[in-house]
Order: C-alpha cells, then structure tokens, then sequence
C-alpha cells in the first residue's frame, strides 16, 4: 500500500474501508487525526516527532508525541481513531500552523482578480487567516468575512480593515468616522497620512474601541507625521517601512527630492524611495537605537512586506517568476506592464543604477528589521501581492525567504508568518500554534520547510534524484482551515483551469514588455 494513504475507519465488525481524498475534501469531520507527522510550531520550541494531532470538528483536541524518529511507532501508544474518524498518514510529513498574511487584498478591479481566484491562490499556500488592508468596499469584504467564518467558501479568515476616509477635516468628525466604521463590523482601519490633529483623534478613538489600525506613511504627509507619531497615538501596525526613515531622520526633516521630482510620476516616487534608507540614522546609532527601543516599548509591529518591492532591486527576477506563465491572469500580467496610469507598474526606464540603489536600501532595512526581532519586537509577514509582478500566494512565500535573507532563524521565520500575525489580530488565543484548545488551521508538507522555504511555493523546489534528474519537491500538501482539510495541489490545478480557460477566451499568450 502506498505512504501517504488516507483511511476511514468505522469501528464495526465489517470491513474498515479506504475511502479517496476526494471525498473529505472541503468537509469537516467529527474527528480528524493526522498521523506520525514531524511538528514544527511557532511558539520558538524545535520540530518534534512523530506526533498525532486530534482534531474534533474544528479544534484541535490533542498533540501526543507517539514514538522517536526512525523506530516503529508501538500503536497501543496511539491516539484512538472514533466511530466514522477519519486519518490522513503524515509520516514523514511537516505540519506548520496556519499562515497568517498581514496584507492581502483581495484582488482588485483593476487587476481584473476576483476573491475565487485570489483565496485558492492563498489556500494553496497555507494561508488561513488574512487582514485585508482596505481596497474593497465594507459590505462586500464583511460579506466574504462572514461566508468564510461559515466555511461556505473557500477562504481564509478574514480580518476586514477599512481605509480611513481622506474627506474628513476636523478632529470630531474622524471620532465619528471611526464610531461609525466600527458599528458597520470592520476590524479595524488603514490609513495613509492626514493632518496630525486628525491622525490623532482618529487612532486615540480607534484604540479605545479596541480595534486594530495599520499604516502605509505616504510622503504626502510623512513630514508631519511619522511612524513615531503613530506609535505614541495607538497605531498597532506599520506597513511596508514609510515613514520610519523619516522618524530616524537626524540631519534633514524632508527626504532629499530633486528639483523635478514629481509624486504623481511613479518611476520618480519609487526611484526616489529607494535612496531613502541611507538618508537615516546609521544602524546602531544613539538616534537609531532610541527609535527602535520605543517602539518596541509601545508594543509596536512592524509588518514590511519585503517582497512587494523586490522588483525594485530585481526586476528580471520578478518579471520571470515561472509561475507567471501557468497561474497569473492575462488582466493581472497587463497590469504589471510598464504604465504611467496603473499603480505600481513604475518600469519607465527601470536600470542597473535605480536596482542597485534597492539594494542597498534592502541592507538598511533588513538590519533595522532583524534587529528590531532581535530586541523583542513583533515583525509579521504579509505580501500585499497584486502588483509589481508579486502573485497571491507565491508572494507570500517569498516574504518568508526575505525574512530569512535579514536574518531571521528558519524557526523565527515561521514565527513571523503564524503566531506573529495572529498576536497583532489579537487571536494568538484561538490561532496561529498548533496546541490543545485551538482552531485547526494547519499545513501539511512533504518536504522540511526549515531546510529549504522554497518547498513551500506551489510549484515546489526543483532537486537533483538519484537518477540525476531533476525533479519538483514540495508544495504544500493539504491545508486545513477550522478542521476543514483541502487539497492544495487541487486548488492550484482549478486556478490553473480558470486561467487556461482566460487566455483561451482572450487568445492571449504571456509576452514580456516591448516583445511582440
């Protein structure tokens, strides 16, 4: 009998039957074991294994280490399998928590990627919890929250944060705003820069109803108002790193723009980006250290999303992305072109000297980031995939290798993506290790994750056999959602059908730009 069988045992004097993973795909069973799997947690401790997780409806009810790695498992040590249970074999397997992406939007108009699309892509991956930074109306994401919670849907869970409105003029009307934004149901809010003042009402309010708020400081208002400034008014999550140069100014209060610069011309506005890290207090310094150390004592996160700008300091790279040609939407890929109009595809004349300037920018940044971890601070791990050739999913896995390239631990990387984020939410009680008493949103994989996070793209890791052929490892396996066990490998082939079935219907092959 092949390893990695799945088996339904009814504990009867007929037969116990094999029944196919076609049928508990997408169904929550009464009781779920997963058996003789190597345990990799996120609350800092080592893999551990052979464990059998049980699982009841959508909780797991028992971690029980059953054996030593390399010895025959003695099955009278064994976690008892329930009238109609079902097991799935994951001896030789790695089971991780749930992943938790602190930016994902949920596809986009102009992207042309609707939730289907974008949920399979993050399922596939592992991913069971997402915040959905604004970029969709209220009703509509607290619609999708609530067919999610209910499992109706193929989805992770749903944090829904709605972006503050830039109309508001005065300090009483952001206090209503934020009243008003949490009786419609948001978890929380995303801003981008206004007047102090209103920053300020806004993020005080939003604290005392104890909601979550997160921040891209744009340079239009970073100026007066920084990630610093945030922090001491409540903000709980910067994104990207806007406005933290900027707090670690010493020598200048504005960034060092060129005459003709211009905001609206993206390629100005990213190019310049990219310089800005070297315009800030040097690691380590008196100035540097304090900023740090205070955010940390706010008990502040910094959520990066390293690999939405990768491209910046890569673009090949990006562009050729071999999953483009099989799970990128012909819409999406027209999106990432070369534009002045669409957002984030800034590539007017992208060189050597702009990528090595991100390069350098990277350094700084990843020392900040590494360092802030280091001291204690909470980093999470979200993608904000959708632009700059970033795709859902396969996104997310990269943040997790970039965080890896600042140096963090594997074990600390997994931490960031899982219990991390799910302490930012506010629900490490209910999610994001694998322990007695929590949901059950788990990933299974084949191959060790800690070795080589490459395993985890859905295209998996290219290796070398015994045979001297290459082939593809990995991938994620299953992934589980409140005990709700899905093919993953099934999810990414019904997003490869949608997208086969798009470029038939636009006779549209994938070009790279300027080729005809």
């Amino acid at each position: 009998m092949v390893n990695k069988k799945i088996k339904s045992f009814i504990i009867s004097l007929c037969l116990f039957p094999i029944i196919t993973f076609s049928q508990i795909h997408g169904t929550q069973h009464d009781q779920l074991i997963l058996r003789g799997a190597t345990l990799i947690n996120s609350t800092g401790a080592p893999p551990i294994g052979p464990v059998d997780i049980v699982i009841e409806k959508n909780k797991i009810t028992n971690v029980q280490v059953v054996g030593y790695p390399g010895v025959e498992i003695n099955e009278n040590n064994r976690p008892k399998l329930s009238k109609n249970g079902v097991e799935i074999d994951c001896e030789g397997s790695y089971v991780l928590p749930g992943f938790v992406d602190m930016h994902g939007h949920i596809g986009g108009r102009a992207q042309g990627a609707d939730p289907d699309y974008v949920f399979k892509l993050w399922m596939a991956h592992g991913i069971t919890t997402i915040r959905q930074p604004s970029g969709m109306s209220t009703e509509r994401i607290l619609d999708l929250k609530k067919k999610s919670l209910k499992n109706e849907i193929i989805a992770p869970r749903i944090f829904a944060y709605t972006g503050f409105n830039s109309r508001v003029k005065s300090p009483e009307e952001a206090r209503d705003w934020v009243r008003e934004n949490a009786k419609r149901g948001a978890d929380g809010i995303k801003f981008f820069g206004a007047p102090p003042e209103i920053m300020q009402a806004a993020l005080e309010e939003n604290k005392k109803l104890g909601l979550g708020s997160a921040c891209h400081h744009a340079q239009l208002d970073v100026v007066k108002w920084n990630v610093l400034n945030s922090a001491r008014a409540g903000l709980t999550t910067m994104e990207h790193w806007y406005g933290l140069p900027e707090a670690l100014f010493e020598d200048r209060v504005i960034q060092n723009y060129p005459p003709d610069y211009n905001y609206n011309n993206e390629q100005n506005r990213f190019e310049e980006a990219g310089k800005l890290w070297k315009q800030a207090a040097k690691p380590y310094s008196e100035h540097w250290n304090n900023v740090m150390n205070e955010l940390i004592s706010l008990d502040f996160t910094i959520d990066p999303t390293l690999n939405i700008y990768e491209a910046s300091r890569d673009l090949h790279r990006a562009r050729r992305a071999e999953w483009h040609d099989d799970y990128t939407l012909p819409s999406l890929w027209a999106f990432y072109a070369p534009s002045r109009i669409s957002h984030g595809s800034y590539w007017h004349f992208w060189g050597t000297e702009q990528e090595v300037a991100w390069k350098e920018n990277y350094k700084l940044w990843m020392t900040f980031l590494n360092e802030f971890k280091n001291r204690g601070g909470r980093v999470t791990a979200g993608s904000d995939s959708g632009f700059i050739y970033q795709l859902y999913g396969f996104a997310f896995v990269r943040e997790l290798e970039l965080l890896r390239e600042a140096g963090f631990h594997p074990l600390e990387v997994i931490q960031s993506a899982t219990l991390n984020g799910a302490e930012a939410l506010g629900i490490s009680n209910s999610t994001g290790s694998i322990e007695v008493g929590k949901l059950a949103d788990i990933i299974v994989v084949d191959e060790n994750p800690l070795a080589n996070l490459k395993v985890l793209y859905g295209t998996g890791a290219i290796k070398l056999d015994e045979n001297n052929e290459a082939v593809r490892v990995g991938g994620v396996k299953y992934t589980i959602k409140d005990g709700v066990v899905y093919d993953s490998k099934k999810l990414l082939k019904e997003v490869k059908d949608h997208v086969d079935l798009a470029k038939k219907e636009a006779g549209y092959k994938i070009k790279q730009p300027g080729v005809n």
